[in-house]
């Protein structure tokens, strides 16, 4: 049976209908990344009950989203930051609470962010006001290099990763238990990792939108094959009981 990795989104208005009820909003790259790679993707909304969806997932991916309130870690907004609904990162914080250690965690540009706030860091706020430039918005292709001794570069086969990026923040203090495994040429902080947990990443890049490269492909596989073993071993824990 293939693994369930889930998928974690929000509410948005539609523009066409104001006045009607909201949608659901994930961009489709994010289902097909994972089906492509063997997985059998789950979209959740933000009712979904927390305790029954960590019994029957193996896997979660963190998608894109807007802006992280800077409150969470002690600043103003920034005048060009275009909010997250908090409602958002309040539920997927109950699941990061509540989740245990060995389940496959991947966050994408957002959700690379979430893991490194919720764990207790904080973000650039603006890269262009850091780093001179907005080369890191509006779907640039970018290339990074892993720590050769990373998980990360374990996961993707080592050597060049190509992506697709779309943020305009990025991690600035690093949250204790994550280490920084890729930077990008200006500094900026492009992927991290932990060393505790057997596959937990953040990427700030968007690699279900950079599929073609073959290393993004590889992170996929690599995610699925995590959680297949991951599903194995929650039956054997069950069965002990």
């Amino acid at each position: 049976m293939k693994p369930t990795i889930a998928l974690t989104t929000d509410l948005v208005l539609d523009t066409r209908r104001p006045d009607g009820p909201p949608k659901l909003n994930l961009a489709w790259e994010y289902s097909q990344a994972i089906s492509e790679a063997g997985g059998n993707p789950v979209v959740l909304t933000p009712q979904t009950e927390v305790e029954p969806l960590l019994e029957w997932i193996d896997g979660w991916v963190i998608p894109g989203g807007d802006d992280i309130d800077a409150c969470r870690w002690g600043e103003p907004n920034h005048p060009r930051a275009i909010l997250q609904r908090p409602e958002r990162f309040e539920w997927e914080e109950r699941i990061f609470r509540a989740a245990p250690a060995e389940l496959p965690i991947l966050g994408i540009c957002y959700g690379c962010q979430f893991l490194n706030v919720v764990m207790g860091g904080s973000l650039v706020q603006h890269l262009p006001d850091e780093v001179g430039h907005g080369n890191h918005s509006g779907g640039t292709w970018e290339s990074l290099v892993p720590d050769p001794e990373s998980k990360l570069s374990e996961a993707v086969g080592g050597g060049e990763i190509r992506g697709r990026s779309y943020h305009h923040q990025s991690i600035r203090a690093v949250a204790p238990g994550l280490e920084v495994v890729a930077r990008h040429d200006d500094g900026t902080v492009e992927a991290v990792e932990s060393r505790q947990r057997p596959w937990f990443f953040g990427v700030q890049w968007h690699p279900e939108r950079s599929r073609d490269h073959e290393a993004n492909r590889r992170l996929f596989a690599s995610l699925v094959e995590a959680a297949r073993g991951y599903r194995v071993g929650k039956t054997v824990r069950r069965g002990a009981v």
